[in-house]
């Protein structure tokens, strides 16, 4: 009994030893797997240099290894400032971003979470580089010049992130909008354009209308001093009685009752032509 008890006694403690070997030996290192940075703490502090993809040993029991994120982060950041001409812009940036892997550990110290990093840098830092793109030009500006404001933007955030340890890889403006009174500004603007557009169009018609007038009158004028020189030359009289005749057969003329024909001019007795008789005879 005794012998039995003793080797019941042995065979746990040799349990325990082993099951505290194995855990003093998964507690001694840590993987870093790639896309990934970690930070290893003893007793509360953070040790210097980053842990990078692979393996690390590390004290059991009184060590932690914080594990960050490198790969592409989004987060999307609204931003507002006043323009050149102090117009309230409103934007909201897409932020792609990464972190610096060599300065994890700068992070660590002084943010902390990847949530207090968006929170307390990015997201200020963001407003700041706004005020300062859209201070540079005028709210028109602004919208018409959208993609210098972007790199305007772009620089400014650049610059301000990467002592942060953060890099910036790309921004996107989402959305762009600016204050209704600017927006009425620029549909009173508009309608005053469309207005003096149609103005010039009909003062260019009435022109155009006066100088057709100008036209007609002026061939007119030219057609009567041509049929009063055509009157006044020889054969004129053949020319108003071939008027007169076209005139009657196309209805837009009566013939006379009496045609005289002759004269003293002509050295020949004047000669009365009665059209009614005429007229009768051809209506039989």
């Amino acid at each position: 009994m005794k012998n039995q008890y003793g080797t019941n006694w042995q065979t746990i403690i040799l349990g325990i030893l082993a099951a505290l070997v194995l855990f003093l030996g998964l507690d001694s290192y840590v993987i870093i797997n790639p896309g990934e940075a970690g930070v290893l703490s003893i007793l509360g502090k953070a040790t210097d240099g980053a842990l990078l993809e692979g393996i690390h040993v590390k004290p059991p029991f009184i060590s932690k290894a914080d594990v960050y994120d490198v790969t592409v982060q989004k987060f999307e950041v609204p931003a507002q400032s006043s323009t050149k001409d102090l117009q309230e812009l409103s934007a909201r940036f897409a932020i792609n971003f990464r972190l610096d892997p060599t300065q994890v550990v700068e992070i660590r110290r002084k943010q902390g979470t990847l949530e207090n990093l968006v929170s307390k840098i990015i997201a200020p830092q963001t407003q700041e580089s706004f005020k300062i793109a859209a201070a540079l030009r005028t709210v028109e500006e602004a919208i018409t010049k959208r993609n210098q404001l972007k790199e305007d933007f772009d620089f400014a955030l650049g610059q301000r992130l990467e002592k942060y340890g953060i890099i910036v890889l790309d921004t996107s403006v989402v959305d762009l909008a600016f204050s209704p009174e600017f927006a009425r500004a620029v549909e009173e603007k508009q309608i005053a354009e469309q207005r003096a557009q149609r103005a010039v169009y009909i003062a260019q018609e009435a022109e155009q209308e006066a100088q057709a007038d100008i036209n007609r009158a002026q061939g007119k004028a030219e057609a009567q001093r041509l049929l009063a020189e055509t009157l006044k030359a020889q054969g004129g009289q053949l020319v108003l009685q071939k008027e007169a005749i076209e005139a009657w057969r196309n209805g837009g003329a009566q013939m006379p009752k009496v045609l005289v024909m002759g004269g003293e001019k002509n050295n020949m007795p004047p000669f009365l032509f009665n059209l009614n008789n005429l007229q009768d005879e051809v209506g039989k």
